[in-house]
Formats: structure tokens, sequence, C-alpha cells
């Protein structure tokens, strides 16, 4: 698929983005040189939309499905402050490894607890309120992933979820991959489920935004 978003705008907006620094860097750094797929790591432009969010509403209970190598979750517990929390969930053992080794070398690393196993096993465990849900996980399992947290956020709760265009996939209506009909149905859900309003941002590969109506 062509790029959504224009090659320019993007290179300006990335260069207009406080950047990754220290541990967190590394841990960025780490990821492009060593996984076969470090776009599954959050973006920079993802990160710091976050970090905002956690620093305007004051979050202090924050949920992640999805660790991969560690870099949001340390992003979010960095924008916290030392009475934070974030509960992160991955499956793949490996990539868990290579978070805790991130999270051990970063100063907010104690305030992540890791969860390994089933995303959805892991919620079913797990009590709200959240303040900030983010999904960045198996597309397939959104709709899933969604019911599972909505009605765990706190009063001025928010989920916000990465790649809803799955570069440019949900706008071909005559993709049939898995992962994206799923997409396309988490995205109709949320749209029309009157417990929350919604937003969804041209940011990276698309980035949804729902939070709980007054």
């Amino acid at each position: 698929m062509a790029e959504l978003i224009d090659a320019d705008a993007t290179a300006f907006a990335a260069n207009h983005t406080t950047p990754f620094a220290g541990p967190l860097a590394a841990a960025a750094e780490w990821t492009a040189r060593n996984t076969a797929y470090p776009q599954m790591m959050a973006g920079l432009p993802e990160a710091r939309l976050l970090e905002a969010l956690i620093v305007i509403g004051g979050a202090r209970r924050v949920l992640e499905v999805g660790t991969f190598t560690g870099v949001g979750a340390l992003t979010m517990a960095a924008a916290m402050g030392e009475h934070g929390r974030v509960v992160t969930l991955e499956l793949d053992e490996g990539n868990a490894e290579v978070a805790r080794r991130h999270f051990a070398a970063h100063p907010a690393g104690d305030r992540i607890e890791l969860l390994v196993g089933p995303a959805l096993e892991s919620l079913r465990g797990l009590e709200g309120p959240f303040d900030l849900a983010w999904i960045d996980a198996a597309k397939s399992e959104y709709p899933a992933y969604y019911e599972a947290i909505v009605d765990k956020l706190s009063p001025r709760g928010v989920i916000v979820a990465d790649n809803l265009f799955r570069a440019g996939d949900t706008l071909d209506r005559a993709s049939a991959d898995p992962g994206t009909v799923a997409m396309r149905a988490f995205a109709a859900r949320v749209q029309q489920d009157d417990r929350v309003d919604n937003v969804l941002l041209t940011i990276g590969d698309g980035v949804l935004l729902a939070w709980r109506r007054p």
C-alpha cells in the first residue's frame, strides 16, 4: 500500500517531536537494530501522545496490551511519576525477557508489572479502574480486548489503540485478512458504543482514542 501520510509531513513532524533520550533511547535503538519487526514498538509520535495524555489526565494506573520490548511501557511509567503504575501484558516470553532488561536499566522500571501469557486470560484476572489503556497487540483480538477493558476504565479513563489503518489495508474493502477484518469490526464497535465518545487520529498507522461519556 502507498504511504497514507505524506513523507515530508511525517519527517517534519518527527523533527518537531521531543526525541527519546537516555535508557528509553537505548531501548528504542536496541529494538530497531535487533528485532525483525521494529515497527511493533511504540513509535515516537505514539509514545509522546501517550505521555501527553497521561500528563494531561493525571493518570496513575495504566494498562498496556502488547509489551514487545518495553518502549511504550517505559514512556508511560516515566510520565506518571513515582506513584504511577503500569500493568503490561505480553504473550511472548522472549519479548518479555528483553523488556525486563530495558525496565531494569530505567529509573522508572520498578513502576511496571509485566504479566506473561495470553492477554485475554490476563485481562480476566485484572481489576480496574485504569486511567489509560494502550492496545498494540494481536490485531485479530482488538474487538475482544476492547470489550474486556472498556468497563475497567476509570470515570475519566481513555483507551488508545494503535494500527487502525494497517498501512491502508482497512481502507481496502477487498482485503479479507483476519486482522484487517477484526480491525474494521473494532472501529465499528467503538463508533456504535453509546458508553464512549471517540476520535481516530491520522498519527502513525492510525490511533483511535475512546473515553467514557460523562
